[in-house]
């Protein structure tokens, strides 16, 4: 595969609506978006990083000098034959994994046009359609989290997680149970919580959620392992799993019994793969969450998440949830039964909007074969 050029953009798009989390409010992205022609083919990668480095250590404007002065450059003078290549490619940068993600997610799907085969058949997706949840952010009052529930559940959506940090937590988990005692339910710390806090985190057991998301530090599996031996309910590792020895260390710790994976947060396909599979292997499920990604990044949600393993509903929810305009036709859509359709068409299975996409970009940048790495 002889990649030509790679384009590097910076769109602007604001939200549909507010997204609270612990970390604060977000109302609008900024989102570095890749493109790289190869052979007469164009495809398109997303990076997820965020405006600032709050969830991760990434942030837009970190991966795009890691992308144009690095990785880009590293990718743009190789010769590749598929996704698999780009991780020994990438080695000598250290961390960046947001950014390598969206380099590498667009040589997968470059790889699946040139086959002429679907994107989640290359890495290995068995399923044709795929269950969906929904991710709820803290809202402005307690009854207008509840008529956001009922409007995602009228919806279909199959699962129900609620962002949470304290003083928004167990007297919101209990309203919502009272209304509605038997859906899937779940919640997401973002590591708001500490050890000092395990009996208050230990008294939602009674709650029968689905799992309680990576309620510790960021980086941590021991006092993960800790917490999850005092409680009944499930804990998901989102965060501190960077990788496919994460992965392991952490399940052998036994510091939870559901991993969350992101393919744009833990470097691409190459080690979501892995790590799916390191997941199988002890018999802990996994799902995929979201990174208020657009159409682009939405769509290789979907794709990673028709592999085997991923057993649970995840955020791969519909566009229209965040964008009044996507940037991809068709836009995402679920069901009425709370689920997608995997594309089957060659690729991604989703036309990229590029007018769309240079009317809201900023900035950009082009790198060509011949390029030299700036060091």
């Amino acid at each position: 595969m002889k990649i030509e050029a790679i384009h590097l953009r910076e769109i602007q798009m604001p939200l549909a609506h507010p997204f609270e989390t612990s970390f604060g409010v977000t109302t609008g992205r900024r989102i570095l978006l890749i493109e790289i022609e190869a052979e007469g083919l164009t495809a398109w990668g997303e990076c997820v990083a965020g405006e600032h480095p709050y969830y991760s250590d990434e942030q837009v404007d970190t991966a795009w000098h890691i992308t144009a002065t690095e990785l880009a450059p590293r990718l743009v003078n190789a010769e590749v034959s598929s996704g698999r290549d780009c991780p020994a490619l990438f080695e000598q940068v250290r961390g960046h994994r947001m950014a390598k993600a969206a380099l590498e997610n667009a040589v997968w799907d470059l790889d699946a046009q040139q086959q002429g085969i679907a994107l989640a058949k290359l890495l290995g997706g068995t399923r044709d359609i795929i269950p969906c949840g929904v991710s709820i952010g803290i809202q402005a009052t307690p009854e207008k989290l509840m008529e956001t529930i009922a409007k995602e559940l009228a919806a279909g959506y199959q699962r129900i997680k609620l962002k949470c940090k304290p003083g928004w937590d167990s007297t919101i988990f209990a309203m919502v149970r009272e209304c509605w005692p038997n859906i899937l339910l779940s919640c997401d710390a973002n590591s708001a919580y500490r050890l000092a806090d395990a009996d208050h985190i230990a008294a939602w057991d009674q709650f029968n959620l689905l799992m309680i998301e990576q309620p510790l530090w960021h980086d941590d599996f021991y006092f993960h392992a800790r917490l999850q031996h005092r409680i009944n309910t499930k804990i998901c590792l989102d965060e501190c799993i960077r990788n496919r020895r994460d992965a392991r260390a952490a399940l052998e710790l036994g510091s939870g019994k559901i991993i969350n994976i992101k393919a744009g947060r833990v470097g691409g396909f190459t080690e979501a793969i892995a790590i799916h599979d390191v997941a199988q292997e002890f018999g802990i499920p996994v799902w995929c969450g979201g990174m208020l990604e657009t159409g682009i990044g939405r769509a290789h949600n979907i794709a990673i998440s028709s592999l085997p393993n991923f057993t649970l509903p995840g955020d791969v929810s519909a566009s229209k949830r965040y964008w009044t305009q996507d940037i991809i036709e068709p836009e995402v859509t679920v069901s009425s039964a709370g689920t997608i359709t995997v594309p089957t068409a060659p690729g991604s299975g989703f036309a990229v909007q590029s007018d769309r996409i240079e009317r809201i970009t900023v900035r950009r940048q082009t790198l060509r074969r011949g390029d030299a790495i700036i060091s």
